[in-house]
């Protein structure tokens, strides 16, 4: 997860999604994402508090923009539940 906090580019279903949208390492004309999911008001900074998620390995993509936007179509499916990895549970259970 990015130690930058940003505003949340989406409430969604009761949770705020952050997304931060950076270079590649290996091509800077190509855009991968950080971001994460959390209750309003939640401090990321607290474990626990945060569901993070990133790009998968190799992917890329051509603009700040469309990295953001996958970056957001991925928290709506942990939110939903329909991630095959990663889930809200944790922080729903927990009352963060």
């Amino acid at each position: 997860m990015s130690d930058q906090l940003t505003a949340p580019q989406e409430l969604y279903e009761g949770f705020e999604i952050h997304v931060v949208p950076s270079p590649t390492r290996t091509n800077v004309a190509r855009y991968t994402y950080t971001g994460y999911v959390c209750h309003p008001g939640a401090d990321p900074h607290l474990p626990g508090h945060v569901v993070p998620f990133h790009a998968g390995g190799d992917d890329s993509f051509r603009s700040p923009e469309e990295a953001m936007e996958e970056g957001v179509h991925v928290a709506r499916s942990i939110v939903d539940g329909t991630h095959p990895d990663l889930s809200v549970l944790s922080i729903v259970t927990h009352g963060y």
